[in-house]
């Protein structure tokens, strides 16, 4: 499920992606500052297929947003891995969340699951970059759209709920407010292409608003007209591509808080096979530095080599490709 975490959508004011990043770090403090703990590192120029935002945690390390940040807003962790604890429900309902697309911005950012370290880059397709079209009235993404860390939607694993394979990323939030930590108040089930892709939706859990939400119901109650635009828009948002409508589980029926916490909980325990190499991950890149117990665990210094050698392959890329259009234009002209 991703937005997003491709980790879930978000429903909420929109900055630059790299910048609202950064702008959570230092924004108002309080015990839910969850993005106070991370920082981001931008390489290459933006709007283009080099650009990256890797992740750091508070003392300066690179990290992976998807397998290093924990799940749960104040977790205790046993070899990185949170672990439940006898809270209230408020605390339980309280989840990290990665922003990779701003509201309102058109450019298709994601966490690079197959890349080392999972920093955030703009989707790529044929070779040139995507963007989400216009869908009037709305301009690209109608609300901040993320994902949720250690979360991950099993591509040969069909969920009990739609019959559908999960489509191999994060599980998508839809969110409102400008960072995480986020509460969660329901879930839409899109059928995308024949794979199950779990949106989420929630609030910023440091929205003035957020104590009034509790539940799906409660946003039909005071934002009516979010739940029906988004139906809309995840309907007909490929239709300017030339592709179909999307089909939705449940006939687009918004599912509850208590239906959104049981997908989250088996795409976590997907998350966790995932990383201790108990399924096939396929290309998806499991390098991490908290996770102690897996395979895949990194030192620090590994992982700034890691980020190191990616900055300078896709450096070496571009340039050759850069030489390669200068001799074309030589033998046109």
């Amino acid at each position: 499920m991703r937005a997003l975490l491709p980790l879930l959508p978000l429903l909420r004011a929109g900055v630059p992606a790299a910048t609202g990043l950064r702008r959570a770090a230092s924004a108002r403090p309080g015990p839910r500052r969850a993005m106070a703990l991370y920082r981001t590192e931008e390489r290459g120029q933006p709007c283009s297929q080099d650009y990256r935002v890797f992740f750091k945690n508070v003392a300066g390390h690179y990290i992976s947003p998807f397998h290093d940040i924990p799940l749960k807003v104040d977790s205790n962790e046993e070899n990185g891995i949170p672990t439940k604890k006898a809270r209230n429900d408020e605390c339980e309902n309280l989840f990290n969340m990665v922003v990779e697309v701003p509201r309102w911005t058109n450019a298709k950012m994601e966490i690079a699951t197959k890349e080392p370290l999972n920093p955030i880059k703009q989707d790529v397709k044929n070779g040139r970059l995507r963007y989400t079209p216009n869908i009037f009235p709305h301009k690209g993404y109608i609300w901040n759209y993320g994902a949720l860390p250690q979360t991950w939607e099993d591509p040969h694993e069909k969920d009990k709920s739609t019959n559908c394979c999960g489509d191999n990323d994060p599980i998508d939030v839809l969110s409102r407010g400008e960072v995480i930590p986020v509460k969660v108040l329901g879930i839409l089930g899109l059928i995308d292409e024949g794979e199950t892709d779990w949106k989420l939706i929630a609030i910023n859990a440091n929205d003035p608003e957020a104590s009034k939400f509790h539940d799906i119901g409660d946003v039909k109650k005071f934002k009516p007209g979010y739940l029906e635009a988004t139906l809309n828009w995840f309907r007909v948002y490929k239709v300017p591509e030339g592709k179909p409508e999307n089909q939705f589980a449940f006939n687009g029926e918004f599912k509850n808080k208590a239906f959104a916490l049981e997908v989250i909980k088996s795409t976590h325990e997907c998350w966790k096979a995932l990383l201790m190499r108990k399924c096939n991950g396929g290309a998806i890149n499991c390098t991490n530095v908290q996770v102690c117990d897996s395979p895949f665990h990194c030192t620090q210094d590994e992982a700034r080599s890691l980020v190191e050698s990616v900055s300078f392959s896709l450096n070496k890329e571009n340039n050759e490709e850069e030489n390669e259009e200068e001799q074309h234009l030589l033998l046109l002209g």
